[in-house]
């Protein structure tokens, strides 16, 4: 009786030492109206929860069963609809999680695809990650890098610390800086992180996705310059209302050219006028002292001679 309380005792305590759980699918790889059959063990009359995870990890599929009396069990989970957005083509995860064996549970991945051919598809997930990043930036200037995360061409993600936690940006000195701890969630495998850069050059950032045992890589560069393009068409547009009013100095300095211009038209004709004026006087003054020697040539000679006349008086006396 003391043993057998014993025994009792020990399996409540450590009942994950007799853990017994096992999940099978009736197929891999399922087209449209194909039935997806489950079948597996688990504790007599134990209470599975069954679920279905689509590509993006939303439950597709929710349900409960319980085993038979020995444990074993077979059931019909559901029977694929033709490909929505609700049921796309993709890797889907089938879950059986115990409710009595310490939360344990079995998973396995199937394929939904337009044919159920093994050899042309591939039970596999193909997990992608892109990057936008500008191309340009300025030091000191925080940036905005955006990172889409999907699974045979469904979001997937929520969590970006687990998702992207290895995430990193490589600096033109060759460190690498962390991003794990940085992005914000936009939507469900939509996620941003804002970057100020300390540095010019090429910042490389390098993101990786990590989901459900997949890795994917994706990159993008971005140049980072003494000022951004706010910053250069700002120089633009000053430099631009310079050369503006600089036109309009120009075009007042055409006018006043113009005026000044025909102020030497008028100068120079007035200077010809005087001219002629100074020619015409300059040969009056010269006809007049023509005149003016042939009229003091006599007086000169009659006083000469009268100066002579009045020394030879002299002389004699």
């Amino acid at each position: 009786m003391r043993l057998a309380f014993c025994l009792a005792l020990l399996f409540i305590i450590v009942p994950s030492s007799f853990a017994e759980l096992d999940l099978s699918t009736n197929s891999k790889v399922y087209a449209p109206e194909h039935s997806l059959q489950i079948y597996g063990k688990g504790l007599p009359g134990e209470s599975l929860i069954i679920r279905v995870f689509a590509p993006d990890e939303s439950i597709a599929k929710f349900d409960q069963i319980i085993t038979n009396e020995d444990g074993s069990f077979n059931y019909a989970l559901l029977t694929w609809p033709e490909p929505s957005t609700d049921f796309s083509y993709g890797t889907y995860t089938v879950e059986v999680l115990s409710t009595e064996q310490d939360g344990a549970s079995q998973r396995v991945d199937v394929k939904f695809s337009s044919t159920t051919d093994l050899i042309d598809v591939p039970v596999e997930r193909h997990v992608n990650a892109l990057v936008f990043a500008p191309e340009t930036a300025a030091i000191s200037q925080p940036l905005r890098v955006f990172v889409q995360t999907t699974s045979d061409g469904l979001l997937i993600g929520n969590e970006p610390t687990e998702l992207l936690g290895t995430t990193h940006v490589h600096t033109p000195s060759g460190i690498s800086v962390t991003l794990a701890n940085s992005f914000k969630t936009l939507h469900q495998g939509l996620y941003y992180v804002d970057y100020t850069p300390i540095e010019e050059g090429t910042h490389v950032f390098h993101i990786i996705a990590f989901s459900q045992g997949t890795t994917s890589h994706g990159s993008a560069a971005t140049n980072v310059l003494s000022q951004d393009i706010g910053g250069i068409s700002d120089q633009i547009e000053r430099l631009n209302s310079v050369l503006d009013e600089t036109a309009r100095e120009l075009d007042i300095l055409k006018s006043d050219i113009k005026g000044f211009d025909t102020t030497l038209k008028y100068a120079s004709s007035q200077i010809d006028d005087n001219i002629g004026t100074f020619a015409l006087s300059a040969k009056s003054i010269s006809e007049s002292s023509a005149q003016l020697n042939a009229l003091l040539l006599p007086i000169i000679a009659s006083v000469g001679l009268i100066v002579a006349l009045q020394i030879a008086i002299l002389a004699r006396r």
